[in-house]
């Protein structure tokens, strides 16, 4: 049995004897007597994760966000249920069971702002979250919703002391890494694979939100990851084909408080962090919100850091009961060196090195064969507003505008693998112990995008149906302004004594550029405008059957490329192009809010500018994605789980068409598929223990391609297999409740970075890699320590690259809360 197939063996039993467990608790839940409540606000408004006790009983539940809560498989009797809120006296209400289901309302006397202090003295799923207003552009619960989406919660990040995205998204199921963020601006942020395909972090509230470096965790409630095409809602240039990550931030609150951190740990690592709110009027109509941190990180190699500052405040301001605004903006200031990367010169052959895989190569883990002062600066400034306009209880006006400014300059170094014959001249000498060091760096670059979006939500009746819509217009504006050079510093052996090894330093480098200038060097400067209109809609045919659809116009202008040698555009690079996305889904409940079948169609496009081989201009590229599955929401929101297929075909793809007299001719005939399974469970099975568990396998190869790559997985697929665990469990009572601790890890199956003839193949081998917390968490404090990598182990993720990646760490926080 391979190691893949013991580890999904492995899985799958813990799986089910999860189910088993659970179920076995439920204790025929679904064919008893239910006791169903709602708890509100003293001005009727939801009271979300509110904890209610069933006194003299061991029953507990905790109210899912629109402020609902059930007990279930309960005997004839008379209950007292009490709801605890911190400094106040316990908010009672009797209820008696007979034989059939009681369904109640429970009004709490306190105001929202003392439900900020609300204990929660039972255990609740505290990692999942029922509803999202941003993956369909409208309240929408996930068992409502036909698409497949992940939600980390701010509990998750904060139980395992997540400081940045790159760390939150390692609970995406099935996204995984495939290269760290370099800083540079337009195209610097770190990059993902979901589904097959690649995939940045550039939504922020569902708007244009693009940050160039890792982007911190200092202003995060939550992220969502949305799976397979979804350019019909959030259009083509912010998506992938697997989807997109969405950052929620946190919003002002009508009362003071906070709390500021510091956390400190291995290789020099500093992080000072603050959360402020307050109300800056007497009625709390205007309110400010500030999170800032500074966070500082050595290598763990020789040399390298990384070192960032973030200030993102947040104002909101309520004129009446109708019109409210907010305003956010996001500062970020860095400098960092490159993050590790091995790279491989174009066209050698793989077996030239020696080597097919990474952990077989001859390079130095530990050495980063380069200096700290290779260091890169960048800066960003982002701000967001947004209007919301009630024109009654069902309809509201939404608009939003996104500016985002990301600049860079400085270098940012790789390495070159070389095989031994290009040293020694010899073809039959093979092997990898040389290494060319290399700069790839920024010049003074710089990126904006402006996107303006007017939305239209609300709900209505059509005949005895429920109907709910979103419609909307959106304009969206890039300049980029990049210009990158690149130079070979020199060659030295990768291994044992290198006696140039420091003079790969700023000052040698500056001079090479002044004295040479860099080996090639290009610039790019354009301008592109979309202007787009789309509506969605979720018709309920019945209170268990919904359909929905939804249709995208999107008309994209590329003004061309400008050349600053001749101060024109470049001939051939304006073009324009129209296309329409639409999207599909079908939801069936045969137990309301507790089992959810469902479909989807979704598409994406890309837009393609040239012509082909007989001068025909090019159309944009579409995929296509087929999916259903089953979600689940039980034992009173405790276990919660989607299991999908997806299929998704990508059509149109531009490929190489040599002709007689044109041997760069291309044709636009192109396939490739990407196929694949995505389950994912959270669970708080107990009282205190909380789980999230994922599992993914994509298969994705091209169907027409080039010769080179016909029929074989592509380079940036990433690995077939992917899994996900984390297990928390805090102590729910006693004298030293609030300790816990924390353990999982994510698991990565062979990635090959380098596929294609007569090239040859490259893997990345599989990996496990484990972290583990231990805490203390109380009101007005909480103490975490942080074990990552606790193996030790050597691993590497890639971008048709070998990226080693971080040996053991130890990170201890201390938080202090007002």
């Amino acid at each position: 049995m391979t190691p893949v197939s013991r580890f999904i063996t492995k899985l799958s039993t813990a799986c089910l004897l999860l189910f088993a467990f659970l179920f076995a608790h439920a204790g025929g839940n679904e064919n008893g007597v239910t006791i169903k409540g709602k708890v509100t606000t003293a001005d009727n408004k939801p009271a979300a994760y509110v904890t209610v006790i069933m006194k003299g009983t061991n029953k507990s539940a905790i109210t899912d966000d629109d402020g609902v809560f059930s007990f279930f498989n309960i005997v004839p009797g008379t209950y007292e249920l009490e709801v605890s809120l911190v400094g106040h006296s316990p908010a009672t209400h009797q209820v008696k069971v007979e034989n059939k289901d009681v369904h109640i309302t429970i009004q709490l006397t306190t105001s929202g702002k003392e439900l900020q202090e609300v204990i929660v003295v039972g255990g609740r799923n505290k990692f999942t979250r029922k509803t999202s207003d941003y993956v369909s552009k409208m309240p929408l619960k996930n068992m409502e919703n036909p698409q497949v989406y992940t939600t980390i919660t701010k509990a998750l990040m904060d139980d395992q002391l997540i400081f940045s995205v790159d760390e939150g998204m390692k609970n995406a199921t099935g996204i995984s890494k495939m290269w760290q963020a370099t800083g540079r601006g337009g195209d610097g942020g770190t990059y993902y694979n979901s589904r097959g395909f690649v995939l940045q972090s550039k939504l922020r509230n569902g708007v244009a939100g693009n940050v160039s470096n890792q982007v911190d965790a200092a202003n995060l409630e939550r992220i969502e990851a949305i799976k397979g095409p979804s350019a019909t809602l959030f259009g083509s240039t912010l998506t992938s084909y697997g989807g997109l990550i969405n950052r929620i931030t946190k919003k002002p609150y009508d009362r003071f408080g906070g709390e500021i951190s510091y956390a400190g740990g291995s290789y020099n690592f500093n992080r000072f962090s603050a959360d402020v709110n307050t109300p800056l009027d007497s009625a709390h109509n205007v309110l400010l919100r500030v999170n800032a941190a500074y966070n500082y990180e050595g290598s763990f190699q020789d040399a390298g850091f990384s070192r960032n500052i973030v200030l993102a405040p947040s104002l909101s301001y309520k004129v009446n009961d109708k019109l409210s605004f907010s305003f956010d903006a996001e500062f970020y200031s860095g400098r960092n060196t490159a993050a590790p990367l091995w790279s491989f010169i174009y066209g050698t052959p793989i077996a030239s090195l020696g080597a097919n895989r990474a952990d077989q190569l001859k390079v130095d883990y530990k050495r980063s064969y380069l200096t700290n002062d290779l260091y890169q600066t960048s800066n960003i400034a982002n701000f967001f507003g947004q209007m919301n306009y009630n024109f009654s209880g069902k309809w509201r006006s939404q608009t939003n505008f996104s500016i985002t400014n990301s600049a860079s300059n400085g270098p940012s170094t790789f390495i070159y693998l070389l095989p031994n014959s290009a040293i020694s001249g010899n073809p039959s000498d093979v092997g990898n112990g040389y290494i060319t060091r290399n700069d790839f760096r920024s010049d003074n670059s710089s990126d904006q995008v402006i996107e303006l979006q007017q939305n239209f939500i609300g709900e209505n009746k059509i005949g005895n149906l429920k109907n709910r819509f979103v419609g909307g217009v959106d304009y969206f504006r890039q300049h980029t302004d990049q210009v990158f050079s690149a130079i070979t510093f020199d060659t030295v052996n990768a291994m044992g004594n290198i006696p140039n090894y420091n003079k790969f330093n700023r000052v040698n480098l500056d001079a090479m550029y002044a004295t040479k200038g860099p080996d090639f060097s290009f610039p790019t400067n354009f301008v592109s405008n979309t202007y787009s209109a789309y509506a969605f809609d979720v018709l309920n045919l019945t209170d268990n059957l919904l359909v929905t659809a939804g249709l995208r116009l999107d008309h994209f202008v590329n003004e061309g490329t400008f050349d600053k040698t001749t101060g024109q555009i470049a001939p051939g690079t304006a073009y324009n192009q129209t296309t329409v996305s639409p999207k599909f889904g079908i939801i069936y409940q045969p137990i309301k809010d507790r089992i959810s079948i469902f479909g989807n169609y979704q598409n994406g496009f890309t837009n393609k500018n040239g012509v082909d081989y007989a001068l025909n201009p090019f159309k944009p590229e579409h995929a296509n994605q087929l999916e259903g599955g089953v979600k689940l929401d039980m034992l009173g929101g405790k276990l919660s789980s989607t299991v999908s297929y997806y299929y998704i075909e990508v059509k149109d793809i531009v490929r190489s068409y040599p002709i007689a007299n044109n041997p760069f001719a291309q044709i636009q005939d192109g396939t490739q598929l990407s196929k694949g399974i995505e389950a994912e469970v959270t669970a708080n099975p107990v009282s205190g223990l909380n789980l999230v568990a994922g599992f993914a396998y994509n298969n994705s190869k091209y169907t027409k391609a080039d010769a080179s790559v016909q029929g074989r997985r592509p380079e940036t697929a990433g690995s077939p297999y992917n899994a996900n665990l984390w297990i928390n469990y805090r102590l729910p009572a006693g004298s030293i409740h609030g300790l816990g601790m924390g353990f999982g890890g994510n698991y990565a199956s062979d990635n090959m970075v380098i596929n294609r003839a007569p090239v040859g193949q490259f893997t990345l081998p599989a990996y496990t890699v484990l972290g583990a917390t231990l805490f203390y968490d109380q009101p007005k404090y909480k103490f975490v320590i942080k074990m990552d990598n606790i193996a030790n182990k050597h691993y590497f993720i890639g971008y048709n690259t070998v990226n080693p990646q971080k040996l053991r760490s130890i990170t201890a926080n201390v938080t202090f809360r007002f």
